[in-house]
């Protein structure tokens, strides 16, 4: 709330006290996550920034949103100025006049810190869409209603600029995936756009600026529209070739021009535009893309291009659907790569291999006999001999015929002496490439390369140790994690390219403390939304075609639903999504309550490929059960829905304690059969009793200990680290996260990973992806346990910093880096001599506080030490930190 004592005091106070600084200590403004973001189409979006060095503390902040940039650099914000509001916040959601369509904001910052300074930011920009779907509900153009056809195809038109252009923009919306071009060029670096959706409900559009790729007088619009998953031809075991949805690629293009005498012309997809096949002949997004270049047509999207022997587009009725804006970080390509060698097999195969196994596509140029077929093959493994193997990863496609085979490109030949191909509307996930011609080829170390592509989160976590092994374990899961990152979380990039609901919250704390990911993770629960049946059920894949519904959907694979949005909330202390998920969250768990109201359930898969010991399944998904649950409880108190905070909270202990009645043994202290799965999750997620934590934590140390190994499958795997280390034991942990023998991250490391495979076995044939996110919790665990770095359930979005760190035995040096919403935080230590010297970094705007056991002695203090508090209570005691650099020396007490 505007605090109006303050606003006096700031409106009085002489102006010699209120020092204005120039220099912008108020920094990374965002709308939406995004940085000056075009189509905004919420009415009220929300507003956040940061805060840089010497600002410690924010006391208030000023918000001026208006049209005119000079005037919102003066402090004048005629759409709206927030007034003076004492809060630490620095997020906000926009509550001035209404916004207009297709109008760009201009927006600042104003933040006062503990002495009353005011520091300002520099000018920022949001820019809305159509925040309607009037524009959307004509104008859709294809080549056919055939959805057989297999040739993709291109569509063009002329327009002319009379006069000059103050400002242009391009909405375009598709069923199917599509890339677009103006006057021959390329616009945007996009690909793969736009995102995978629940087609029969939700489709994308994209703006983009062409304001500079417009020209006086002629010009060409050209698109190619692609399958994607909209269309898919390609057979697999989840049916998308069955999908109901299924229709030739469509799409709806809108171009709003402004001129310099601000007159406004709009250009849109209608009867004027006209199609012709293109050169790719097939496209899968699962398999793979067949290019003629015999057909191609060099400069289709220019403005002397002859398109007389083109047809006319087909105009037809707009899809009934919602159709949204795209906001999140868009797939792109992210590096080239080149291979690290080749082997010539014969005069018309070659094989290369690049070093790393990866998600993206390869390019070839290449010279030939005219007709000629290449095949692009794109493999995991390859043996002794060079030759590739697929094995691993085709087990789930049904091909009808040899006309598609799996993850491969087909090209014709042209005759050209050089020609370059690349796959438009299909992804890959590869090591090895084997190039293969049906005549003779001359090719080299320099004709292929490949492009590593994902959802272009940016990074915001480091982490690096003085044991490579570790660090190379960390680069493979973030490998593996982007690698399964396409506009939504997918679990591997070749075999299924599928959402698979577990493994994406198996994995969200590795992805939020590496990746500023929560712009896909919104999206992705908004595809929750639209996947909910009536009953409440969701299913095992999200988008789906309506595949999983009937396997694979048990409580423990879809608790997605709660624990993504719950931990973006903890990760960003953003509650949108959680106010934007709660009914979808809501009526999963009262269809769960519904169907056990005794608080169990052996609904779901289970611990997924366990390495020797199988665990009670009954057991595992009642747990999730119970965290479904205990999470919509303590959203409903944060959204003030008292009753039903009550009601959930009530249903939670209700199933606690029935898990606890069955499957609990409080004189041993074992959970079900007492294997590390069971154990370590009770202890995670919050099953046990307090009094009888220390019990159940030294049982699975003794279990592992007893093993003398990791024995878990998926969901120990998300618990096996933590509670473990949570509980005391994490010299045991750090053993088994950085274990190099069989079953382990490392000894996948050490026999040639480069990202996380599927199945601790690494001699499988049907059941081991090379590049799977699943077992990638151990990526976060190194930001928790050896860094240290909690969120505060209290104070979310590391506004206040719970420090944990473990200084493991048999680890020298470890640093962990993370930028939060408040700034970068760094956890760092290292050994030297018999002691330990530990540095922590807390952005401005935060506060931190490190509970020391009482083993440890803190002396010779740097820099600042903090404020000591007492915590017997807690066995040890408490240091207290404002923002600031610290510097310790620790060491153990005698």
């Amino acid at each position: 709330m505007i605090n109006f004592l303050f606003l006096y005091v700031f409106l009085l106070a002489p102006v010699s006290t209120l020092k204005v600084k120039t220099e912008s200590k108020v920094v990374d403004l965002r709308c939406e996550h995004l940085t000056a973001p075009l189509g905004v189409d919420t009415k009220t979006p929300r507003l956040n920034w940061k805060l840089s060095v010497p600002i410690k503390k924010q006391k208030a902040y000023q918000i001026i949103v208006g049209v005119d940039s000079g005037n919102v650099a003066n402090d004048q914000g005629y759409m709206w100025n927030s007034g003076l509001i004492t809060s630490s916040r620095t997020l906000d959601t926009y509550r001035g006049k209404a916004l207009e369509p297709y109008v760009r904001y201009y927006w600042k910052v104003n933040a006062w810190d503990e002495n009353n300074q005011k520091y300002a930011s520099d000018i920022s920009f949001f820019e809305m869409g159509g925040i309607h779907d009037k524009m959307w509900k004509k104008g859709w153009i294809t080549d056919s209603e055939d959805i057989n056809l297999k040739p993709a195809s291109l569509f063009r038109r002329l327009f002319s600029v009379s006069k000059k252009i103050k400002q242009a923009r391009a909405y375009v919306a598709a069923a199917g995936l599509y890339e677009f071009y103006i006057n021959g060029e390329k616009v945007g670096d996009h690909r793969l756009s736009p995102a995978f959706t629940r087609f029969d409900r939700r489709l994308s559009y994209l703006t983009y600026d062409i304001t500079h790729q417009l020209s006086l007088g002629k010009n060409a619009l050209g698109i190619v529209l692609g399958n994607g998953w909209y269309n898919l031809q390609s057979v697999a075991v989840w049916g998308f070739e069955k999908a109901s949805w299924r229709g030739r690629p469509k799409f709806c293009l809108n171009i709003r021009i402004v001129y310099e005498d601000n007159e406004v012309e709009w250009i849109s997809t209608d009867n004027n535009w006209k199609t012709s096949f293109s050169s790719i002949i097939f496209n899968s997004i699962y398999t793979g893309e067949h290019i003629d270049a015999r057909n191609r047509q060099e400069g289709w999207s220019s403005i002397h291009f002859e398109d007389k022997e083109w047809k006319d587009a087909l105009l037809i009725k707009a899809p009934d659907v919602l159709v949204t804006s795209e906001l999140m970080h868009p797939i792109r390509d992210i590096k080239e790569i080149h291979p690290i060698r080749m082997k010539k097999l014969s005069d018309s195969c070659y094989v290369f291999d690049f070093g790393s196994n990866m998600a993206g596509v390869s390019e070839l140029t290449i010279g030939g006999k005219r007709g000629s077929k290449v095949y692009v093959r794109h493999a995991e493994r390859m043996d002794e001999n060079f030759n590739i193997d697929m094995s691993n990863i085709d087990y789930h496609y049904r091909p009808i015929d040899d006309s598609d085979p799996f993850q491969t490109d087909i090209f014709i030949l042209s005759g050209l002496e050089e020609e370059t191909f690349r796959p438009l509307f299909n992804y890959k996930g590869f090591q090895y490439v084997e190039v293969k011609s049906s005549e003779p080829i001359y090719l080299t170390m320099n004709s292929l390369k490949a492009y590593v592509m994902c959802s272009d989160v940016p990074a915001v976590g480091m982490i690096s140790s003085s044991n490579p092994l570790l660090n190379k374990i960390w680069k493979a899961t973030n490998r593996s994690y982007l690698s399964n990152l396409f506009g939504y979380p997918t679990d591997c990039p070749q075999r299924e390219k599928n959402g698979w609901t577990g493994d994406a919250h198996i994995a969200i704390e590795t992805g939020l403390y590496n990746f500023d990911a929560i712009t896909l993770y919104e999206k992705w629960m908004r595809d929750h939304e639209d996947e909910q049946q009536a009953d409440g059920r969701l299913p095992a894949i999200i988008p789906t075609s309506g595949w999983g519904y009937d396997w694979g959907n048990g409580v423990d694979w879809v608790s997605s639903v709660s624990i993504v949005p719950w931990t973006v909330y903890l990760f960003y202390n953003d509650s949108k999504i959680l106010e934007c998920t709660y009914e979808t969250i809501r009526k999963y768990v009262d269809y769960m309550l519904q169907r056990y109201p005794d608080g169990i359930t052996d609904w779901g898969l289970g611990d997924w490929i366990p390495i020797r010991t199988h665990s009670s399944k009954e057991l595992t998904s009642s747990i999730y059960f119970y965290v479904n649950t205990y999470i919509l409880s303590k959203i409903s108190q944060l959204l003030h829905k008292e009753e039903e905070s009550e009601k959930y909270a009530s249903w939670a202990a209700k199933i606690k304690n029935a898990i606890n009645a069955r499957y609990f043994d409080c004189n041993t202290g074992i959970y079900g059969n007492g294997s590390q799965t069971e154990l370590s999750m009770a202890l995670y997620w919050g099953i046990v009793p307090l009094e009888m934590k220390a019990v159940v934590a030294e049982n699975l140390a003794k279990r592992v200990e007893e093993d003398g190994m990791l024995d878990v499958g998926l969901l120990g795997s998300k618990s096996i680290l933590n509670a473990l280390s949570e509980n005391g034991y994490a010299n045991l942990a750090y053993e088994l996260a950085v274990r190099e023998t069989y079953p382990s991250w490392g000894w996948w490391i050490n026999n040639g990973a480069t990202t996380l495979y599927e199945n601790w076995r690494i001699d499988g044939n049907k059941d081991i992806s090379l590049n799977h996110i699943m077992f990638g919790e151990v990526s976060a665990w190194f930001y928790k346990a050896l860094g240290g770095i909690y969120p505060d359930i209290a104070r979310p979005g590391f506004e206040h910093i719970v420090l944990r760190p473990n200084f493991v035995e048999k680890l020298d040096r470890f640093e962990a880096k993370y930028i939060s919403p408040y700034g970068k935080i760094v956890s760092s230590w290292k050994r030297k001599g018999d002691k330990i010297i530990y540095k922590v970094t807390v952005p401005p705007n935060s506060t931190a506080s490190w509970n020391i056991d009482e083993c440890y002695l803190l002396k010779n203090a740097k820099n600042k030490p903090g404020t000591i508090v007492s915590t017997k209570a807690l066995g040890g005691y408490m240091v207290k930190m404002t923002a600031g650099s610290y510097s310790w020396d620790i060491t153990k007490r005698k």
